[in-house]
């Protein structure tokens, strides 16, 4: 793979295609409840897919410009995230279908030596092994003390995120998905687009922080 700007906006651009790819699953799957519009328009959620694919591809491409096994490993990772991503701005759920499969997949990785996140660290399957257990412990504990709403979808993708990179690449990349999270949050609750009861899914967060998490490692 080649670093050069063409090269990293055709990426982009295929990035895109499979956001708005995920968006388009999520309209029809999984079965929404009775009475909800399964051929809902383009919307925001469609925008904020479509740009997260862009995105990640395009910054992939260029993290990874040197290193096409490392990308090709993070875009067979990041097409299924945008899928959750779609379904959790959609109906708020995080679909086992997606979810299980990537425990698998990231258990195969980190078991190959595979993770470009761990490959090259000493103690890379440790850390991979404590993240992914550590990360869906902590989302519990502190949903509970908060008392938050959080799914099992979401403790799930953090076990396959775990596996994937590791203790410091995910926590780093949680801390900064959050803040940017709580800054969106704070911004919609102060233009009356969100309540402080509003439901609000976690998922994103997660998808955002592996993103990060991936470009960090």
């Amino acid at each position: 793979m080649s670093g050069d700007p063409l090269v990293i906006g055709a990426v982009a651009v295929l990035g895109a295609v499979a956001g708005l790819g995920a968006d388009y699953v999520a309209r029809r799957w999984p079965d929404h409840e009775e009475g909800y519009m399964q051929r809902r328009a383009l919307d925001w959620a469609t925008l904020i897919v479509v740009i997260t694919g862009a995105a990640s591809g395009a910054g992939l491409a260029a993290r990874f410009a040197p290193d096409p096994q490392s990308f090709a490993v993070y875009a067979l990772l990041f097409v299924p995230l945008l899928v959750l991503l779609a379904t959790d701005l959609d109906q708020r759920v995080l679909p086992d279908l997606v979810t299980l499969p990537l425990i698998v997949f990231a258990a195969v990785l980190l078991i190959g030596g595979w993770s470009p996140a761990l490959a090259d660290k000493e103690l890379g399957r440790i850390s991979g092994v404590a993240a992914g257990i550590l990360a869906p412990v902590l989302l519990l504990v502190s949903d509970r003390v908060i008392g938050g709403d959080l799914g099992m979808g979401d403790v799930k993708l953090s076990i396959s995120l775990g596996l994937i990179f590791g203790l410091t690449a995910l926590f780093y990349g949680l801390l900064l998905a959050s803040i940017g999270f709580a800054a969106v949050l704070i911004a919609l609750m102060a233009i009356r687009r969100l309540g402080m009861k509003s439901a609000v899914p976690f998922g994103p967060v997660l998808i955002f922080a592996a993103f990060l998490a991936a470009l960090a490692a």
